[in-house]
């Protein structure tokens, strides 16, 4: 089952996608549907006001609580580079106004000449938990998304904490739905990501090639603070990154950027760079 964020008429609903039509599901976005402890069964039964057409989707996730990003986070990546597997995860974090819907502009910032794309599965929670067990951080994943961490480099690299480079407002495309974590195609181990820039493939990779998997970061996540529904994990990202290529390739004004995962759907982005 899809579920999704759109805009209609100036406004945002929660909508459910069947193959060529979006049902309504009562709720201005998909964080207010989550927040509903049915929100499963309210989703399979809807049958409210569709919508048909070119759907214009918003971030899957309009408003989340918490964006938590992980670094550092694919085994054959890591190991190729020299360096030892994490005991532990990678953390850093995002605001809500970083996400953009899976079809809009990304912006390039002014500030920033080196943007640079990673490729990432997002997860969605759907329940509230807190210092869960492997078990119940599974059962708390509403289900997973397309996301791509978008980075300012030169501003990421300022200070040994990252923040500053990965949270510039309109950066971040997620969607363009959340696939639900019981749908076969997400329960599918091993989905392949991709990442094209101006039609060339620049990362490949396995998610079941996760140091830390989407069960495992809820857990890990829950003992720090309390998940609730609508937040999103990015999961980390492959190698193939822009920064790391000799010479280095950024993103430009006018740059295709697409972001695919088998089985769950892909973001398709322009990047327009920032006029003050």
């Amino acid at each position: 089952m899809k579920l999704a964020t759109i805009r209609v008429n100036g406004a945002t609903r929660a909508v459910r996608i069947d193959d060529d039509r979006a049902v309504d599901l009562g709720e201005s976005d998909l964080v207010a549907f989550l927040r509903h402890s049915d929100w499963a069964t309210r989703a399979a039964d809807a049958d409210g006001e569709t919508y048909e057409g070119a759907l214009d989707y918003a971030p899957v996730v309009v408003a989340p609580e918490k964006v938590v990003c992980v670094g550092l986070n694919y085994r054959t990546h890591i190991l190729e580079m020299g360096r030892e597997l994490p005991s532990h995860p990678t953390l850093f974090s995002k605001f809500a106004r970083a996400l953009v819907g899976a079809y809009d502009d990304v912006t390039l910032p002014a500030a920033s000449t080196q943007m640079d794309w990673e490729a990432e599965l997002g997860v969605v929670i759907g329940a509230e938990v807190r210092r869960a067990d492997t078990a119940q951080a599974r059962a708390a994943i509403a289900g997973y998304t397309v996301l791509n961490d978008v980075t300012a480099r030169d501003w990421q690299y300022r200070t040994t904490q990252w923040d500053q480079g990965k949270t510039f407002e309109a950066t971040t495309p997620i969607g363009p739905w959340l696939v639900t974590a019981d749908d076969p195609a997400a329960a599918a181990q091993g989905l392949s990501l991709t990442c094209e820039v101006d039609g060339d493939t620049v990362q490949k990779a396995d998610t079941g090639d996760l140091v830390f998997d989407p069960a495992t970061l809820v857990a890990y996540l829950s003992e720090i603070i309390t998940l609730v529904p609508g937040d999103v994990i990015a999961t980390g990202t492959p190698g193939g990154v822009g920064h790391a290529r000799k010479p280095a390739r950024y993103l430009q004004d006018g740059t295709r950027l697409v972001t695919r995962i088998e089985g769950i759907g892909e973001c398709r982005n322009t990047c327009r760079r920032e006029t003050r």
